[in-house]
């Protein structure tokens, strides 16, 4: 140990005397010493560039140096111009690594953008000098095409290790050829063979060796077909072979794309177009198989060249690292925007805030990533050698550990053992979720795979099957149908690892043949995508949770098989986490404002499916209670309502201009506007609008305010009813709005008020009671407002007020009452739901007159709270409708759920929440 101190010293020594005078003395001797220990290569350059040296002990190597000018009358002297540079800037980064003064992250940032300017500069260089000799390539429209020059890899992630080669891919936006001018040895140019020249040139200039080393290796490989493929292709050559020929490898390559010289923007534009075959739209864990197979080959690597000891592609190197999280980033980056980081470190901050990643193991992971790269850039600065492995040489050995501040070798060994060891059992825990299924009887297993034609019903009756016959001939016909029969060998055995495990779980069943039959509609669908199979043989949890799931409950088994993007619900963290409050709704539907009104709507169904399946899972699992349901649902109705009038209002505005100081409003009624929305339920709405009578829109097709508004009023409904594939937001009901069916859709806000003033219906007021404003402008916010607050804060005759009400609510039960043979209609039966808010309505109407309060509150319970607060309900009483209506909605919201008529049988509970709500009827006054 002392011999290789003392050898380490005596470098440093030697490597000191190679410079005179002021490096001989003080701090800078020190600081010379520690970078002598640290890199040979650092040294050898000073040595070369005593100008260097001097920059650098002062505050103005503290910048990056400036980049040479490539004269195009001296194109022999570039590859030395380069060279020169980027030795100095290199060292220059070793300088500020080894002394403390830069972090492995500016370290790599810099290394990276030192590889970006000069492919920037020699690219520049090149092209002066092509379009002198060949003219430029110009599109059909006569625009020039410039090379694309696609950094992969650590350069397209901006950080690139310290003697990286760099991967690249050429490419052009449009074919075209070359017009040169006249002159000696001009010659024209199709675009393939100029850009594959251009591109082969730029290699050349920057990796050939010269008498000054080499400026940065370039490899090519990565470009379609390797090196049997085109140097340079169009866009669109690039489009057919990924649609054709794409492979997974080379979606975790180009998961890291970026332009980094030449047409930048173009470059942008491609990666846009590329990214569905990056990042697939729906859940993607089949990118899960391709990292086994990029894992299997990369282990075999590791065996046959005995890498043991290779940091970056040995066991829990850089590799595990950038894979692990590159798998997870494919999984979900198609669903979640940003995701899609090509940066690790990023990358892995933005999975621990999508809670795909614990903070701990985020943080943890990005420790052991700056420990390996730091350490990999030290290996590579000792001699500028593109080396990823430890070194075997004692001396070595020690340089390396001093210059990272450890005692010798054994200590850092130690501290690296550690990190790789972590790295190893989180990139081993990805792969080997699937190896979590539960265990599966043999049975079970081979009679799955000997269907349709062997198998026998009595391996089912074993598992737990009651009703096992007739789940054989199910599950013989879903064997046999041409969806199974057609499937892919990998999409089979993936099948045929789930099948068995889905029959095991659900033979304990209460209904194990509807849970199978549920399941089966399912299958059928995501069979022809195989993400979503690879989403149950990956992930155990959600396999288990939706057997859970589709047992319970027939609407979420529907509208899992209907839109299988929700199993994604089923995996998400913040699925089991608290609900969103009204402003987040809001937040979510707000992005699809932006895009085309096809794409809006197709963001705004998934979106609303997504959340409504979550409070859904959270009222199934009672993780809250029904009626923050029912008020979170009311919500997200709101939120895409509101979303939805700004789409029609700009498709109207295009068409026909805006019309100057105006106002319009959505209103919502029932349901909607009581904040007691249903699963399913359509939407109460109506509209007003306010506009002076005289004016006209300002487009260039203009209109009248009565047909402008009543556009926008049918393209709200035609939106929200609009079928995509999605699905469809919701069903409308218009019918409440002035004079009914026979009325206008969409009425002045005068014609509104004078409507409720003077012609309206005791039960039109009842209505009122709940309604409230959804979407539209603050101004009609306030004029709508006042109408209400007059309407029902008039004083009423009692005696008239009581018999309508009561009229309205026997002719109500008479059409609409279900009761019967011991069941009973949650909704409409005597002491049900309807009653209760008939009760709560025509106290409103008795009473706002005296009690002002009473105006604010549209929904149940603070409706209770309200007449409670103003002596009309005793608090006892308050308390039992408070009970009573929470049992109601909790039923009601349960048979939804299930896909059951909200018809139940009577239990005790039930019929002391019926006599309670009875009662207040009969102490109330009210008689039916």
């Amino acid at each position: 140990m002392d011999a290789t101190r003392d050898e380490t010293d005596a470098i440093a020594d030697r490597a000191l005397a190679r410079f005179p005078g002021p490096a001989q003395e003080g701090e800078l001797r020190e600081r010379l010493r520690r970078v002598a220990i640290a890199s040979d290569f650092a040294i050898d350059t000073l040595v070369r560039q005593p100008e260097l040296l001097a920059r650098l002990a002062t505050d103005v190597g503290a910048g990056p140096l400036p980049p040479p000018v490539l004269d195009a009358g001296r194109r022999d002297d570039w590859p030395r111009q380069l060279r020169l540079y980027r030795a100095a800037e290199s060292t220059r980064l070793v300088w500020r690594d080894v002394l403390g003064l830069d972090d492995v992250d500016a370290t790599l940032a810099g290394t990276t953008r030192l590889a970006e300017r000069c492919l920037e500069i020699a690219l520049e260089a090149l092209e002066q000098d092509f379009a002198r000799r060949h003219g430029l390539v110009r599109d059909g429209e006569g625009n020039a095409v410039r090379l694309v020059v696609f950094g992969m890899g650590k350069l397209g992630g901006g950080e690139l290790n310290f003697s990286s080669d760099i991967d690249l891919v050429y490419a052009y936006e449009h074919g075209g050829e070359s017009r040169p001018e006249a002159g000696p040895g001009a010659r024209s140019l199709v675009a393939e063979d100029y850009f594959a020249r251009l591109g082969q040139q730029l290699a050349g200039l920057l990796d050939e060796p010269t008498v000054d080393g080499f400026c940065h290796r370039v490899d090519l490989r990565l470009r379609p077909f390797g090196n049997a493929g085109r140097v340079a292709l169009s866009f669109a050559a690039l489009e057919l072979y990924f649609q054709r020929e794409g492979r997974d490898w080379e979606r975790y390559a180009w998961q890291k794309a970026r332009p980094v010289a030449g047409d930048v923007e173009a470059g942008r534009r491609f990666l846009e177009t590329l990214r569905p075959f990056v990042y697939r739209r729906y859940l993607d864990f089949g990118a899960l198989d391709g990292l086994r197979g990029m894992k299997a080959m990369i282990a075999a690597e590791v065996a046959r060249k005995e890498l043991a000891d290779d940091i970056k592609r040995g066991p829990g190197g850089i590799r595990e690292i950038e894979f692990l999280a590159q798998a997870l980033q494919l999984i979900r980056g198609g669903r979640e925007p940003a995701l899609r980081e090509p940066r690790l470190l990023h990358a892995l901050a933005a999975l621990r805030d999508a809670e795909q990643v614990g903070a701990d193991t985020a943080q943890a992971l990005a420790e052991d990533y700056r420990f390996l790269r730091r350490l990999e850039n030290r290996l590579q600065m000792l001699r500028d050698a593109q080396t990823h492995a430890l070194p075997e040489s004692p001396v070595d050995r020690e340089r390396v550990a001093r210059g990272l501040g450890h005692g010798d070798w054994n200590a850092l060994v130690q501290v690296l053992a550690g990190h790789r060891e972590r790295v190893s059992r989180e990139f081993d825990a990805l792969l080997s979720q699937r190896e979590q299924q539960p265990a599966v009887a043999v049975d079970v297993a081979d009679y799955w795979r000997a269907l349709p034609g062997g198998g026998a019903a009595a391996a089912l009756a074993q598992a737990g099957y009651a009703d096992a016959a007739n789940v054989d001939a199910v599950l013989r016909d879903f064997a046999r149908s041409p969806a199974v029969r057609e499937l892919p060998d990998a999409t089979r055995a993936r099948l045929d690892r789930v099948m068995p495990v889905l029959l095991q779980a659900t033979a304990p069943a209460t209904f194990p043949l509807q849970a199978i039959r549920r399941l089966l509609a399912l299958l059928q669908n995501i069979l022809r995508r195989a993400s979503y199979l690879a989403l149950l043989d990956e992930q155990p949890p959600a396999l288990a949770r939706l057997v859970d799931v589709v047992t319970r409950s027939a609407l979420l088994a529907e509208r899992l098989a209907a839109h299988p993007l929700l199993l994604d619900e089923l995996l998400d963290a913040r699925a089991d986490g608290p609900l969103p409050q009204r402003e987040l709704f809001a937040e979510a539907c707000r992005p699809a404002c932006g895009l085309e009104t096809e794409a809006a709507l197709f963001s705004l169904n998934e979106i609303r499916q997504q959340l409504s399946f979550r409070i859904a899972l959270a009222t199934l699992d009672r993780r809250q209670p029904a009626q923050d349901s029912t008020r979170q649902l009311a919500w997200l109705a709101d939120a895409v309502v509101g979303t939805v009038l700004v789409l029609a209002r700009r498709e109207l505005e295009s068409a026909h201009g805006t019309i100057p100081s105006s106002g319009f409003a959505v209103l919502g009624y029932g349901s909607l506007g009581g904040e007691e929305l249903g699963f399913g339920s359509d939407l109460d709405l109506v509209f007003v609008y306010d506009a002076p009578p005289d004016a006209q829109s300002d487009g260039a097709r203009p209109l009248d305010p009565p047909r402008w508004f009543a556009r926008l009023a049918q393209k709200i409904v035609a939106l929200l009813g609009a079928v995509t594939g999605g699905g469809r937001l919701y069903d409308i009901d218009v019918r409440l709005r002035p004079d009914g069916g026979q009325g206008l859709l969409v009425s002045t806000i005068a014609s509104y008020d004078e409507y409720q003033r003077e012609r309206a219906w005791t039960w039109e007021h009842q209505a009122l009671v709940r309604a409230r404003f959804i979407a539209g402008d603050e101004t009609l916010r306030a004029a709508f407002e006042r109408i209400r607050a007059g309407t029902l804060g008039r004083a009423r005759d009692a005696g008239k007020l009581r018999e309508d009400v009561v009229s309205m609510r026997a002719r109500m039960r008479g059409e609409l009452d279900r009761s019967r043979d011991g069941l009973f209609d949650l909704k409409q039966g005597e002491g049900g739901l309807v009653d209760l808010e008939f009760l709560l309505q025509y106290l409103v109407l008795r009473e706002a007159a005296t009690h002002p309060a009473l105006l604010s509150p549209r929904a149940t319970p603070p409706l209770i709270d309200a007449l409670a607060q103003a002596g009309v309900l005793d608090a006892p009483l308050a308390r039992d409708l408070h009970a009573a209506h929470a049992l109601l909605v909790t039923a009601g919201l349960e048979c939804t759920l299930d896909r059951r008529p909200r018809l139940v049988a009577q239990d005790p509970a039930l019929a002391e929440t019926r006599a309670q709500v009875s009662g207040a009827w009969r102490s109330h006054g009210l008689r039916d």
